[in-house]
């Protein structure tokens, strides 16, 4: 069975209850669906930026409890690797973006993000790792823009987690 770790776009979509990822995930087994450590700091500042802090605080909390939150200390020797590569080649990518890569590398994770520019694969080498596969979020190629699927549209863990087809 695949494993997914959930890049923070898509936890913030489920807290949200919004484009249906609750199912999706329930779908896909919660028992294979995982978030890092990063994910839940930057939930957290969120949380401590936001007008509703104790509530936020708690839901962030109670967030925490539901998934299984992945340490990411086995994954800093690639992201230490990846940023000195593309620093080099002057180039850069968000701290919290290529440490969540990282990490979907050394437990190979399937990273489910609506955001798949972030992991550009003319940029990231950590596209280079066969075990490495970024999926956005709403169907295959959607890199532009995050969309609701379609009412008619059946929405299967074929692939990735959050594929839509059309009967």
């Amino acid at each position: 069975m695949k494993k997914y770790l959930l890049d923070t776009n898509i936890c913030i979509h489920f807290l949200g209850d919004e484009y249906s990822i609750k199912e999706k995930i329930d779908a896909a087994g919660l028992e294979n669906c995982f978030v890092s450590e990063v994910t839940i700091a930057e939930l957290k500042f969120g949380a401590e930026n936001s007008q509703n802090k104790e509530k936020n605080r708690k839901t962030i909390d109670d967030f925490g409890r539901k998934f299984s939150v992945i340490p990411i200390y086995n994954s800093l020797d690639i992201y230490a690797k990846e940023k000195a590569r593309l620093r080099k080649k002057g180039q850069s990518l968000d701290d919290f973006d290529l440490l969540i890569g990282a990490t979907a590398i050394s437990n190979n994770f399937v990273l489910v993000t609506r955001n798949v520019s972030d992991f550009d694969l003319r940029q990231a080498g950590l596209t280079r790792n066969p075990t490495f596969r970024i999926f956005s979020a709403f169907g295959v190629g959607d890199r532009t823009r995050l969309r609701k699927p379609r009412s008619n549209a059946n929405t299967h863990v074929v692939g990735h987690l959050f594929r839509t087809e059309t009967p």
